[in-house]
């Protein structure tokens, strides 16, 4: 690994978060292939980091404890993917997560027939592929490179400081 400052490595991880969040709604909206709950959870971790991150640079706060933050978001992101790839393969069922809605907008009993009569998209359901990879997969392999690049970063935090 490059011995590089470590807001080159943030830098980096903001791309990539931006990236993937930019894909993953393009992909929804423009392309038309509706996520799952899983899906959407999955973008969680590449919000708060670009949000953590942005916050970093504005109020120049510890960025040891930035990196161990991120350290645990994706580490967070790489279990819900393999939680996800897991349930895609056949390894797990689905969980009740992969069925919910949001139950705040079900006010009668003709709002939850409507609810019902819409397709849901199965949690087990590959609709898009990169590459003959599911982005599923795609997710676990970036969260697992920032997680090994951030422990490497944290463990030699005073070489990469300077």
């Amino acid at each position: 690994m490059l011995n590089l400052k470590i807001d080159i490595y943030l830098k980096l991880i903001f791309i990539i978060s931006f990236i993937s969040i930019i894909s993953a709604y393009f992909i929804e909206y423009i392309l038309g292939h509706q996520p799952c709950n899983l899906c959407i959870i999955e973008r969680i971790p590449f919000l708060l980091s670009i949000i953590l991150i942005i916050i970093n640079y504005i109020f120049k706060k510890n960025k040891k404890f930035l990196i161990l933050l991120l350290i645990l978001i994706f580490i967070f992101s790489f279990a819900i993917s393999i939680y996800h790839f897991g349930i895609e393969q056949g390894f797990f069922e689905e969980s009740a997560v992969c069925g919910l809605k949001n139950a705040t907008e079900i006010i009668s009993k003709e709002e939850l027939l409507k609810q019902l009569q819409k397709k849901t998209v199965s949690c087990k359901d590959v609709t898009f592929r990169i590459f003959g990879f599911s982005l599923t997969t795609i997710n676990m392999i970036i969260s697992l490179f920032i997680v090994i690049l951030l422990t490497k970063i944290f463990i030699n935090y005073e070489k990469f400081k300077n």
